[in-house]
């Protein structure tokens, strides 16, 4: 006899939805995910379709009605609870458009908990779209199947972000002129952990004078390079997840 494929197929699409999930809650979608699920992904009836909640975790659902401008969808069986993701956040420095977006992309796949917007005095950049930024955040987090969604914190500046900085809370500082290096610090501190990453202009002299007299604050280093601003975000956070975060084998 034939092998019963499996259900839901690796190729079901998958896509975060507002409501909360359970066994047999019925979910409609209209708008982009109506589009994406009805034009791109042409769904019918019966047909398969995870679904993230962020809250209780990873669902299939079966389409129960494919209109030309509404899905439903049933869902039935949880396949994963939501996900503990460490306890770390990026705090990096507004940049450019396009940049900005690289980093929102990447940090959701590397896994944070929560992104931190900073404006700079040296930021070409001055306001983030929160609803564009939360788009690019969930289509990431579907793309690399999270079922948990980075928190996206409202914009702040340095002075408010270290006046109010938690008490328990490691803040890493990446700081072009110099520091302790990156691996073995992140090795070295337990706990609530935190990245602070610059823009294109970098930090000017009284805002890292400010950075490394907070008592929580560690300078580290990249290496030898100067690193843009997306790079250095990007390429610390994978670090720290390598290092203390839920790359390693142990967890």
């Amino acid at each position: 006899m034939p092998a019963t494929p499996a259900w839901p197929p690796k190729s079901a699409p998958r896509l975060f939805v507002s409501e909360v999930l359970g066994a047999g809650a019925q979910v409609s979608l209209d708008g982009p995910q109506a589009h994406y699920l009805g034009r791109v992904m042409r769904v019918a009836p019966g047909d398969a379709v995870i679904l993230c909640d962020n809250v209780t975790g990873e669902w299939a659902a079966r389409v129960i009605e494919a209109g030309k401008r509404e899905v439903v969808l049933a869902a039935e069986t949880l396949l994963r609870p939501r996900e503990a993701v460490p306890d770390f956040t990026l705090c990096a420095a507004l940049l450019k458009k396009d940049r900005f977006d690289l980093v929102l992309e990447k940090a959701t796949e590397l896994g944070v908990a929560r992104i931190q917007p900073v404006l700079t005095r040296r930021c070409v950049a001055d306001k983030l779209n929160p609803e564009r930024a939360l788009a690019i955040l969930t289509e990431a987090a579907e793309q690399c199947a999270r079922t948990a969604l980075p928190e996206l914190l409202p914009v702040v500046k340095l002075d408010a972000l270290l006046k109010d900085w938690q008490a328990d809370r490691a803040l890493f500082f990446a700081d072009e002129n110099g520091g302790e290096p990156a691996a073995a610090v992140f090795g070295a501190t337990t706990g609530p952990a935190a990245l602070l990453t610059g823009p294109e202009g970098g930090f000017d002299e009284a805002e890292r004078t400010a950075i490394r007299a907070l008592p929580q604050s560690r300078a580290i280093t990249l290496g030898p390079r100067i690193l843009r601003g997306e790079t250095a975000a990007i390429a610390a956070t994978a670090l720290w997840m390598g290092t203390m975060g839920d790359w390693r084998a142990s967890t």
